[in-house]
């Protein structure tokens, strides 16, 4: 993983991230790819308040992901103009 990959659930309210990878192993992994967030996938950031889930967009759906497993999800912030806007 990149140096300067974050946690998703570091990720600001309205901010557009990339998807690099997952720390640890087990089931959990198998449901985020059944939500979409697998590598490389975009993701939107659209509540995150400190507590309780993150809520994200992803392939235009919103999903919430518990705050316990967002932060083993891995994401590098994308650039301006990065997504399906």
């Amino acid at each position: 993983m990149s140096s300067d990959s974050l946690t998703l659930d570091a990720v600001e309210e309205g901010k557009v991230a990339r998807v690099l990878g997952f720390e640890g192993r087990g089931g959990w992994v198998y449901r985020m790819y059944q939500m979409g967030l697998v590598p490389g996938a975009l993701v939107e950031v659209l509540v995150n308040n400190g507590r309780g889930p993150v809520i994200v967009r992803v392939m235009g759906v919103e999903v919430a992901v518990g705050r316990g497993l967002a932060r083993r999800v891995r994401i590098e912030l994308a650039g301006e103009g990065a997504g399906w806007r």
